[in-house]
């Protein structure tokens, strides 16, 4: 088996195994900007009255979407609910300014009302009353962060989704790998599953309530689907060889993976109701890595049948495969964007440099995104507006989020260790 081969099994079976060091299943992954957009309109979130929970984490997200940098300092102090000074703003250069205050409803529960106000048109864009049970205020934080994300871009924003992502951890065997679902900023992880074998590859189903995911708690690799709400779980695929890369359609009613059960990794259907299995392509090479199209008419894959790691793209209407990459000597692990316009993959330029890029799918024109070298597991946000992936930087592997645009990077580090395969859920 030719080298290219050997690599395209490697990412496709066992892309979470290559250099991960220990880390503590538990920690919370912590952000740090690593890349700030060199202009971007100032947003003051002004402390809310009878609060300190829910601003700081409005103020946090807005400044960590790339698209707004936060004012924090010198700001005038006539600003609050109903009551702020346009003119004073002007003066500060700040366009957007948000207010807001807290109050108990009961012992459960708490009302919080926000503005934002436009400096420039002096007008308030929103003004809003949220009552929220005090076990959801970090959650009602990204809501609001949401809602002025939209009515500041006309993009909705992804401050309330969540990652999946594997964790390693040697010192305790029982539990040395961990899959984690955290926020988007990475507080609040909770662990779905946690083996002394391998987990890799978690895939999210359309509604987000399951997670679908490869183990080797048997020795061999199989696909689970965990219940979120329950922990209830379930095998998919346990056949002969090797089953991986689990893939969802947009209704939920099928699963494309990578299976060997003939002998040759081929992309595989699966009807989830009835369990039936078709075989959806055939050849020589290694096909895997299958992900549908936002409207479940094709699907795109992995296939080195040209003599290198490529993306091809699969059409269920005419039962044809068309190749979609032709820059650089490999590209792999691609996904398409929901608005089925990008696919964002890892791409080798030269060497051994393993980059993000993103292609767009009516031109063809690829261009690199990231700036790091170990690139992996490209997964975009819902509102396509960014893209989580798994890098190396020195010693420690993380995850890295960036912007479609390249403007604004942030790492979400482990505490402790490392943290790879990371996959964004749905809306």
């Amino acid at each position: 088996m030719n080298q290219t081969r050997k690599h395209l099994i490697a990412v496709a079976v066992f892309t979470a195994l290559s250099t991960i060091a220990p880390s503590t299943a538990f920690a919370q992954l912590y952000f740090e900007i690593a890349k700030a957009p060199e202009q971007a309109p100032k947003i003051a979130i002004v402390p809310f009255a009878n609060d300190t929970a829910i601003y700081p984490i409005v103020e946090n997200d807005l400044n960590r979407s790339g698209r707004f940098s936060s004012a924090s300092q010198n700001l005038p102090a006539t600003a609050s609910m109903n009551q702020i000074q346009a003119a004073d703003w002007q003066n500060a250069g700040v366009p957007y300014v948000v207010v807001g205050q807290s109050k108990a409803v009961d012992a459960n529960s708490f009302e919080i009302r926000y503005q934002l106000y436009d400096v420039q048109k002096q007008q308030y864009l929103l003004n809003e009353v949220l009552t929220v049970p005090n076990s959801r205020a970090r959650s009602a934080a990204h809501m609001i962060s949401d809602a002025i994300y939209q009515a500041l871009t006309g993009i909705p924003g992804d401050f309330s989704g969540r990652i999946a992502y594997v964790l390693r951890n040697q010192a305790t065997p029982a539990q040395r790998y961990t899959l984690q679902i955290a926020d988007t900023d990475g507080a609040q992880p909770k662990t779905v599953m946690s083996s002394r074998d391998p987990v890799l590859s978690p895939t999210w189903t359309p509604d987000a309530k399951k997670i679908a995911y490869v183990s080797f708690e048997t020795k061999r690799p199989a696909i689970y689907i965990q219940d979120l709400a329950t922990g209830q779980r379930e095998v998919l695929a346990s056949f002969r060889g090797l089953n991986g890369a689990p893939s969802f359609s947009p209704d939920g009613k099928f699963m494309l993976f990578t299976a060997s059960m003939h002998g040759n990794p081929e992309i595989y259907q699966m009807n989830l109701q009835s369990r039936k299995i078709q075989r959806m392509t055939n050849d020589s090479a290694i096909d895997t890595e299958a992900r549908y199209a936002p409207d479940g008419k094709s699907f795109i894959f992995t296939s080195d049948r040209g003599g290198s790691a490529q993306i091809y793209r699969y059409s269920f209407e005419e039962d044809s495969v068309k190749r979609l990459t032709f820059k650089g000597a490999f590209n792999a692990r691609g996904t398409l964007s929901a608005d089925g316009k990008k696919i964002a993959l890892v791409h080798r330029p030269s060497g051994s440099n393993y980059k993000v890029a993103l292609q767009d799918i009516t031109t063809g024109i690829t261009n690199i995104l990231t700036p790091t070298s170990l690139d992996e597991a490209p997964s975009f946000s819902p509102n396509g507006q960014m893209v989580v992936y798994a890098t190396r930087e020195g010693h420690r592997g993380l995850l890295s989020i960036m912007s479609t645009d390249g403007r604004f990077r942030m790492n979400l580090p482990s505490e402790q260790g490392e943290v790879r395969e990371p996959a964004w859920a749905p809306k």
